[in-house]
């Protein structure tokens, strides 16, 4: 090893369903906090949301997202419970690669934003110009840095041009080399972990419910359900199978989305009731895993008239129906959610 290298020993990868869960649990177990799992991140970072973001395409499509903002899951886990953190992005390349560097050798390991676009290891079919996954820099060893990808099965490692590049990809939620990471953590007790969990299930009941506006929350899913009944006269039969195209690749976006996410969060439900000693918050996670089989199904429906299977309008009118009968599912479970409650 030379001087410029080192690598964190105490650093344990984490295999994750999606990527900032898997970064930010991975970050907090390497700071002692044990008994965090991605479910526990995910519902405690109030991740779960729908939005279809007017005015913004990508890929040419919807920009449709069934997760809340990028860094929010990090940010508001560990603010929940009572974790400082260092979050920074820069305009010079050298500048974010000279604070990284100095980060690896001083022992911490970091959470960067990437566009997995130009990740060269990834496979081709997953690369596409998105520009919020996450992933941890542990060390940097010949000349290469390394990575824990929270979707990928082991270590990796990559370039110090290929990091750059993809810490600074170019278009919508460009990363501008964002690195965070856990500054300062307190002693947490179970206490803690409860009203973090309490406070995590108000905020998205809120979020799903109650957001203005009706292109967010489960109003957001009944919006695209709208739209999709149009698309076919109105933008052609091809175009229109590729905005559906569209959706499913951003809901199973590397792995998860929208299926994916409804399932996770009926895991956090389940390890919530445990916390919270509240059996009923159980039963309701179960409507979220109801709602992932849902999502599910529409992709696969949505998937055929973009392979051109399907193209008929009353295959157009059949997923809208599928997105207004799992607006009403998860509309319900979060206003049972509401009526418990919950102290945070």
């Amino acid at each position: 090893m030379d001087m410029q290298d080192s690598q964190i020993d105490a650093f344990h990868h984490v295999q994750t369903a999606h990527c900032e869960n898997g970064v930010t649990t991975a970050l907090l177990r390497y700071h002692g906090l044990d008994f965090m799992t991605e479910p526990l991140a995910f519902g405690m970072g109030s991740g779960l949301f729908y939005i279809q973001i007017p005015f913004l395409t990508v890929n040419n499509g919807p920009a449709i997202s069934f997760r809340t903002m990028p860094g929010a899951i990090f940010k508001r886990t560990c603010k929940s419970l009572g974790v400082e953190v260092t979050r920074k992005k820069f305009s010079s390349q050298q500048a974010a690669q000279d604070f990284l560097d100095r980060k690896i050798a001083e022992g911490v390991p970091v959470g960067c934003q990437v566009g997995v676009f130009h990740l060269p290891y990834f496979p081709k079919e997953y690369r596409f110009h998105f520009n919020a996954h996450n992933l941890i820099v542990y060390g940097r060893e010949d000349g290469k840095y390394l990575i824990s990808d929270p979707v990928m099965e082991d270590v990796t490692t990559i370039s110090v041009e290929d990091l750059s590049r993809v810490r600074f990809a170019q278009g919508p939620l460009a990363p501008k080399g964002h690195i965070y990471f856990p500054e300062k953590i307190g002693s947490i007790s179970h206490d803690l972990i409860r009203k973090g969990i309490a406070r995590g299930i108000n905020r998205n009941v809120r979020d799903m419910l109650r957001i203005p506006g009706n292109f967010a929350g489960v109003d957001g899913i009944r919006h695209t359900s709208n739209h999709i009944r149009k698309w076919r006269d109105k933008l052609g039969l091809k175009k229109a199978g590729l905005y559906l195209g569209q959706i499913v690749r951003m809901q199973e976006e590397i792995g998860t989305g929208g299926g994916g996410f409804r399932f996770l969060y009926g895991a956090f439900l389940e390890e919530a009731a445990a916390y919270l000693q509240n059996d009923s918050v159980s039963v309701i996670g179960e409507d979220f895993t109801k709602a992932g089989d849902m999502w599910r199904a529409s992709a696969i429906k949505m998937a055929g008239i973009y392979k051109g299977r399907l193209t008929e309008q009353k295959d157009f009118e059949e997923v809208a129906d599928m997105l207004v009968e799992i607006r009403s599912v998860e509309k319900d479970a979060f206003q049972k959610l509401s009526k418990l409650n919950l102290r945070g």
